[in-house]
């Protein structure tokens, strides 16, 4: 067993609301008890909101939250970052996936199945077929497609702006991280659509591209992986690809998956295009190719 990370870090919120439970009225519990329930979702709500789906008053909440021993809600919102923070690490993720596949590289083999099984099982799902449709919908009348991501999903998001643009649909990657990512964004333009692949809260980056989007009314493609996240409120249209264990290591072929199958979805709307553009790629190629 791995002693060098945090196997089950501490909720630190259910731990308050166990800890002070016999002081809370009621409508005070019902709202205590949604938040614990609705972590991810309560990162973008405002005290309102929160109000009206617990039944109960903005007051209410601030009075709940302050009952648990935070400032206010910006303290209880800092609170959850940090505990998604410690249950995202990287190190623990790995060492629960190697735990369960231990030794035997058959093991290895069964959970990457398994795992690609049920994201392509997800991906076939009435909702993510109409999520499928709605974004080719929207791809068929952009100028250029923005393709959003860091990371990892950087990486993928490269090599989808790419595949656009190798099928007749020029696109640009927003990939950057820091101040740096000023300098891709300068590129939106009015009658672009963004596509962006979110995981788990909005991160600085991740923020300022969607201001940007929503400055020049750029409509937005999300690709996520839960139906909690915010980018689905926002968004014109979107995809939810769920990992099956959510503690275990983040595999990226599914949404590769995905980004290929809302390539051929694009492709299929005017299959000359894809064909043409390729037939010029392959005429200059030869250009470039040494003569023998």
């Amino acid at each position: 067993m791995h002693k060098n990370f945090v196997e089950n870090p501490v909720d630190r919120f259910a731990e308050r609301i166990n800890a002070r439970a016999d002081r809370l009225s009621p409508s005070m519990q019902s709202v205590a008890e949604y938040i614990r329930d609705n972590l991810s979702a309560t990162l973008s709500q405002s005290a309102l909101e929160i109000a009206h789906i617990t039944d109960t008053s903005d007051a209410t909440v601030i009075r709940t939250v302050q009952a648990l021993g935070f400032s206010g809600l910006r303290d209880l919102k800092d609170t959850i970052e940090g505990f998604f923070i410690a249950t995202n690490s990287p190190t623990a993720k790995m060492a629960s996936t190697t735990s369960d596949i231990a030794s035997d590289v058959n093991n290895a083999i069964d959970f990457m199945v398994e795992d690609q099984l049920n994201a392509l099982r997800e991906l076939a799902e009435p909702h993510n077929r109409s999520g499928m449709q709605n974004a080719v919908t929207l791809l068929t009348k952009a100028n250029r497609i923005g393709v959003s991501g860091i990371g990892a999903s950087g990486i993928i998001a490269s090599y989808a702006a790419r595949l656009f643009s190798r099928s007749g649909y020029p696109a640009y990657e927003l990939t950057r991280t820091g101040i740096s990512l000023a300098e891709q964004l300068i590129q939106m333009a009015k009658g672009d659509v963004l596509v962006m692949l979110g995981h788990g809260r909005l991160h600085r980056e991740a923020s300022a591209t969607l201001a940007e989007a929503e400055r020049l009314s750029i409509p937005l493609i999300a690709i996520v992986t839960s139906d909690q996240s915010p980018l689905i409120k926002i968004a014109q249209a979107s995809l939810i690809l769920p990992r099956s264990k959510s503690d275990q290591v983040a595999l990226h072929a599914p949404l590769m998956c995905c980004l290929e199958t809302m390539m051929l979805g694009l492709a299929s709307t005017d299959p000359t295009r894809p064909l043409q553009t390729l037939e010029r790629i392959v005429e200059i190629r030869n250009r470039i190719r040494p003569k023998k």
